[in-house]
């Protein structure tokens, strides 16, 4: 195992972090549309989400840096898989938000839980640590495929 420097584990934090960022600022504007959904039962208020998004990336920066930074090697697999469920919750903000396309959201929402599922797999072969420190990302995205069906339905 490498040797851990925090500057690097704070570059893969705030990096991730910075994403989440324009993830959220090309996904367009969240209050305005999401404030007139009809919601379904158990929905969080709308400023759980930017907690709990702020909480997911700063994980998944650190276990990023744990498993390309400290491992002694990783497969192109892992690199895939980590670039897949970026690109997947990327697009995921503009489908919903920007597009209003309720149901194509929950469809590529049942993808990222997919691909953030194997993520949990993939890293966690590579650090238990790394692997478990995703399944908050798992288990909200899980949690969003119910609202996001739920809003589609009830809109």
């Amino acid at each position: 195992m490498r040797k851990f420097k925090i500057t690097d584990f704070l570059i893969w934090i705030v990096g991730a972090e910075l994403y989440g960022a324009v993830s959220a600022i090309v996904g367009g504007n969240f209050n305005g549309f999401y404030d007139t959904l009809k919601m379904p039962p158990l929905s969080p208020p709308s400023w759980l989400f930017p907690v709990m998004w702020g909480i997911i990336y700063a994980l998944l920066g650190a276990s990023a840096y744990i498993v390309f930074k400290l491992s002694q090697f990783y497969e192109r697999t892992t690199v895939a898989v980590f670039l897949t469920q970026l690109g997947i919750n990327f697009c995921w903000n503009i489908i919903f938000f920007r597009m209003n396309k309720l149901w194509l959201a929950a469809v590529v929402l049942i993808a990222l839980t997919i691909s953030v599922g194997i993520l949990v797999l993939e890293f966690y072969r590579r650090n238990k640590k790394a692997g478990l420190m995703n399944i908050p990302y798992l288990l909200w995205c899980a949690f969003a495929c119910y609202l996001n069906i739920g809003i589609a339905m009830l809109n």
